[in-house]
């Protein structure tokens, strides 16, 4: 008997994958957490029964939501990530050589825990010299700490469940004020076939605060419609400039690609300046 994993990406439409093996299912205090070995992408993390992350290609996002940051600002020394329990983004940013510090505040431990256990690629990071993790609330968090970061990273879900105010202008405003003076914001913003809504709500939320906001895209098979979207606010300097070449190692972020990824389809910029 063959087994399928399908999350249903919009009432319409399901992404479905030939499941070999369930490695974990559990309910933490947060939300529904599974493990499975895929067919086609090897393991895969689910939240609330949405694809977070596989083996085959965690890469694409994992680069994107923090090479692009990270090499546009001139000193990226701290940098703090809310969210991203499974550790990848914490990985591509502690590798960045001018980084110092990376610190990653993850609401739910289970999500650390299942990295640790079956993500080592991922779970690498963890025991960084460069890196801290804090099982805390990121909202709260960034509440308490002012002035304090070069780069914020937001490694969310989607805007349900425990991710809801992380697309929240109030949020946006306490990442502003933990930020110093020339820092920046970087979120992933969702598809913009799919989600067209959550795109204008992220990019609308930062546009309001920062002084410089734009949206870069990416491709990642295992998202809904693969095309997906990241949005900086900036301080001061220009995301599509970049101060740093820093590309080793890395198998879909270029320097080339850097200055591509704003490029943006007519619909997408369409979504951004005049709504769905």
């Amino acid at each position: 008997m063959e087994l399928w994993v399908t999350e249903y990406q919009t009432p319409a439409i399901g992404f479905s994958c030939k499941s070999t093996e369930t490695l974990r299912v559990e309910q933490t205090p947060f939300q529904h957490l599974s493990v499975i070995n895929t067919e086609q992408f090897g393991k895969m993390l689910l939240l609330d029964g949405m694809v977070m992350t596989t083996e085959k290609d965690e890469f694409v996002y994992h680069e994107m939501i923090s090479l692009v940051a990270c090499n546009s600002h001139p000193q990226p020394e701290n940098v703090l990530i809310i969210g991203g329990g499974d550790g990848g983004t914490l990985r591509e940013v502690v590798r960045h050589p001018a980084v110092k510090n990376g610190t990653l505040v993850e609401i739910d431990e289970r999500v650390v825990q299942a990295s640790r256990d079956f993500f080592p690629s991922l779970a690498c990071a963890f025991e960084d010299t460069k890196s801290q993790v804090l099982i805390e609330d990121g909202i709260k968090y960034v509440k308490e700490h002012k002035n304090c970061y070069d780069i914020v990273i937001v490694d969310s879900t989607d805007p349900v469940g425990p991710a809801v105010e992380l697309f929240s202008k109030s949020f946006y405003e306490n990442v502003f004020e933990v930020l110093k003076d020339d820092g920046m914001l970087v979120v992933q913003s969702d598809s913009p076939y799919y989600h067209p809504n959550v795109v204008q709500m992220a990019y609308n939320g930062i546009a309001g605060i920062f002084p410089l906001t734009k949206l870069y895209l990416a491709n990642i098979p295992t998202y809904p419609s693969g095309l997906w979207s990241f949005t900086i606010g900036s301080k001061k300097y220009d995301p599509e400039k970049l101060m740093h070449e820093y590309d080793d190692g890395c198998r879909y972020y270029t320097r080339n690609l850097h200055r591509a990824a704003f490029n943006l389809p007519a619909l997408v910029s369409k979504i951004i300046a005049n709504g769905e």
